[in-house]
């Protein structure tokens, strides 16, 4: 980023230290043609000021800046999860920074234009900067920061309820993104452009070591990263349009796991009269891996009632994975009742796949009312690898009579076939000049082949998806004042890939709009999504639903009060079946949420001072549900913007972050939050 902040002030001095343009000389009064002789008149008004035929200068500079310093109180309840939900800190701020710099002589560029949001340490921070001059080049920048944690302590907990408050998959981490681009001759009919992106992401976490019967929460290391390039060239023509891309890509994946001191992990019973332990282990593992793909895209209208177009690619990836862990405790192998004090395994693996992936599209419009639209996609991969695994056990004293060694060494390869394929037609008629309506057909289908799992009775499974989909829909029109859409999905699904994935389900969403009044429009959308397997190893039965009703009321136009508010109930039903890991039993997963939410806003003009108009919001926003985990989430806040000048504005803001879950109270927070700043425009 120091070089992009270096060419951005590079160019500003540019654009600032260019000459303005002279202005005209003035007409000489001698010059001037002979005036008319006037005729004295009383109501005659006297003629008005001839204007400068000097033209206005345009300003090298246009934009606005908004920064100033945020803090809060001592924050309440469990810090951590105040990180996971909000993780704002303290300290002056960058809030946004939009601005665009005009550089009539035209060195080096025409116009450069730079966006930057959240600067100083903030959890999303971006920027973003557009450069161009006329038919020689686009160059676009851009960065973004993103900074995840996660460490609610009773996600991914089996031992909550207990003094134990171990979160068994948490991050810390960082993700950095940039990408750049350039184009030649933009806006020509060739456009050949080249493109890098860098992707990367480094943190800590915990995660889990597993062992026969136990599992133990242990320190995880992160780092990896993705390097792209790419090049190509578009053809622009009025009828048609055609990219041609070719690129790669290298990635890296590294992890480390380790862990110092006794951990009795999740297992709180005895294993035939002994505990089991961990005492020290250290985990690596490193993935190495390249891809090279092919990218061609293309529209066209062949005739005034047809488009089409289609994209393809193919890419073939390899990747090489070394692994190797060093464990030491009291562990079990339950297939052999035997218990041992330590393991060490070592892992080596390549793996390759080819990757096709198309989609193709077509528009119709045979009559005027009539629009038929068919669309097909198909994405299909090949995954072959081999693995060579060594792994060598110490027995522990109990177990004496056994050899003091087990060595291992296994050649495994697996094989993954996996292919989706999905068309779709659609029908789109105005039976009159208000209404639209629609009908469609889905068809989903594909199969998947791959190694079974150890507990499995083959050596192979297979996966089939199968999907008809039914599609009907409306629009209404009633002039400016009503407008209402409703869209219907059903499906009776055959098969499916994964267990909790769309298969006998119905889909509907219907929205309206009604301006009551010129200052006064209410809106309202449902939504329902119900789906169901009745496989009896599944059982799985889920229903979602969710009605939001919104106004905004601007009276006399919004001089003096503007309100906004929005109101949504939603209630969410999970059933399903699984299988308890240790003992294999089935039992039945139910979880229920009813939910409320609001949001509002009103905002408060006061009488305008230096030009500008002072300004008071008050609002916020809120979350309470019941049922199986009910939460409630408070965010009210205030805010005044005060004019100092006219291009320069004042600004104060309070909020306020409440959580709380009354089966989880150690979860909670509250804090308070403010903001001053200032704002400059230009």
């Amino acid at each position: 980023m120091r070089y992009l902040i270096a060419f951005l002030i590079a160019g500003a001095l540019a654009a600032q230290t260019t000459p303005p343009a002279s202005p005209a000389p003035a007409a000489k009064a001698e010059e001037k043609p002979d005036a008319a002789p006037k005729t004295e008149t009383k109501a005659e008004s006297p003629a008005p000021a001839a204007e400068s035929p000097a033209p206005t200068a345009e300003s090298w500079l246009t934009g606005s800046v908004d920064f100033g310093y945020r803090w809060h109180s001592d924050i309440g309840g469990n810090f951590n999860s105040y990180r996971s939900v909000v993780d704002l800190g303290d300290g002056p701020k960058l809030f946004g920074a939009d601005f665009t710099i005009h550089n009539p002589a035209r060195h080096y560029f025409d116009t450069m234009t730079v966006s930057m949001h959240g600067w100083g340490g903030d959890p999303y921070t971006t920027a973003r900067m557009d450069v161009s001059r006329r038919d020689t080049y686009r160059l676009t920048v851009d960065y973004r920061n993103l900074a995840y944690f996660n460490f609610l302590p009773s996600y991914a907990n089996p031992l909550i309820g207990t003094a134990m408050s171990m979160n068994q998959h948490s991050y810390d981490t960082a993700r950095r993104y940039t990408d750049v681009q350039l184009d030649l001759w933009p806006g020509r009919r060739i456009v050949p452009y080249f493109g890098y992106t860098h992707n990367s992401g480094s943190g800590s976490g915990i995660t889990d070591f597993y062992a026969d019967s136990n599992e133990y929460p242990v320190r995880n290391l992160l780092r990896d990263s993705t390097d792209e390039f790419r090049g190509g060239v578009r053809f622009e023509f009025n009828r048609f349009h055609v990219s041609l891309e070719q690129g790669g890509h290298a990635f890296k994946d590294d992890q480390q796991v380790s862990n110092s001191g006794l951990a009795y992990g999740n297992r709180t019973t005895t294993l035939f009269g002994q505990t089991l332990d961990l005492t020290n282990l250290n985990q690596a593992y490193g993935v190495r891996g390249n891809a090279a793909y092919t990218k061609a895209l293309f529209t066209a209208s062949p005739t005034s009632w047809m488009n089409v177009y289609g994209q393809f690619m193919y890419s073939r990836m390899h990747s090489d994975v070394h692994y190797t862990d060093n464990a030491s405790g009291n562990f079990v192998i339950l297939s052999a009742l035997a218990f041992y004090t330590g393991a060490q395994d070592a892992l080596t693996s390549a793996a390759s796949q080819p990757h096709t992936s198309g989609t193709a599209g077509v528009e119709l419009r045979p009559f005027r009312r009539l629009r038929i639209v068919e669309s097909l996609m198909t994405d299909r991969y090949h995954t072959n690898s081999a693995a060579t695994a060594f792994e060598q056990l110490l027995t522990g004293p109990a177990f004496s009579q056994t050899t003091s060694g087990a060595v291992a060494g296994a050649l495994l390869s697996q094989d993954l076939n996996y292919t989706y394929n999905q068309n779709q037609v659609d029908a789109f008629y105005d039976l009159t000049r208000k209404l639209t309506l629609r009908g469609g057909y889905r068809q989903v289908w594909g199969d998947a082949q791959f190694r079974a799992p150890v507990l499995s009775y083959s050596t192979v499974e297979s996966g089939r998806l199968k999907r008809s989909v039914g599609i009907a829909g409306a629009q209404y029109r009633a002039g400016q004042k009503l407008s209402f859409s409703t869209e219907f999905e059903a499906s009776s699904g055959d098969s499916t890939y994964f267990r909790t994935s769309l298969q006998d389900y119905k889909k509907a969403v219907a929205r309206a709009r009604y301006q009551v009044l010129s200052t006064l429009q209410l809106m309202s959308t449902f939504s329902l999504l119900d789906n169901q397997n009745p496989a009896p190893t599944v059982s799985y039965d889920f229903r979602s639903r969710g009605a939001t009703l919104s106004a905004y009321w601007t009276p006399a136009g919004g001089k003096r009060v503007t309100l906004l508010g929005e109101y949504t109930r939603s209630t969410l039903r999970s059933d399903i079946s699984y299988l308890i890991p240790s003992t294999l039993q089935p039992v039945q997963s139910l979880y229920r949420d009813n939910a409320h939410s609001a949001n509002s806003m009103i905002e408060f003009n006061l009488p305008s001072i230096n030009g500008a108009t002072p300004k008071i919001s008050l609002g916020g926003s809120l979350f309470v549900s019941s049922g199986t985990r009910p939460t409630n989430y408070y965010q009210p806040l205030g805010r005044l913007s005060f004019p100092v000048r006219k291009q320069v504005q004042w600004y104060a803001e309070w909020r306020y972050y409440g959580l709380s879950e009354p089966i989880y109270l150690y979860e909670g927070f509250r804090t308070h939050l403010y903001i001053t700043g200032l704002r400059l425009t230009r």
